[in-house]
């Protein structure tokens, strides 16, 4: 699955703040790659194929190592309903696309 323009800027943004960044193209992958390296934040987006954003999110809750990880569900996704059940799914943050590159940095 290719990364749109926007997914590339916020990337390239995160990295020059100094991040790592480890990118999956499905929630299985998203699974492995947190428990490979327990970041301090994952950023999930809700529609990823195979398992669910939600799913990663709970997956990775019900772990010790992942209870510290700050979570921000990333989404086109932006109702009422969709923020309460990135809540309920263990999501810290809940960013509706597209997201201004600069909040990475402000927040």
């Amino acid at each position: 699955m290719p990364l749109s323009e926007s997914h590339l800027r916020s990337i390239l943004k995160l990295k020059s703040f100094g991040h790592e960044v480890h990118i999956a193209h499905s929630g299985a992958d998203a699974l492995k790659i947190a428990e490979k390296y327990r970041p301090e934040i994952g950023i999930l987006d809700i529609g990823m194929p195979g398992l669910s954003g939600y799913e990663v999110a709970k997956r990775i809750r019900s772990e010790a190592w992942g209870a510290q990880i700050t979570l921000i569900a990333l989404t086109g996704w932006g109702q009422d309903n969709d923020k309460r059940m990135a809540h309920v799914a263990g999501f810290d943050h809940h960013l509706t696309k597209p997201v201004d590159p600069d909040w990475w940095r402000n927040s």
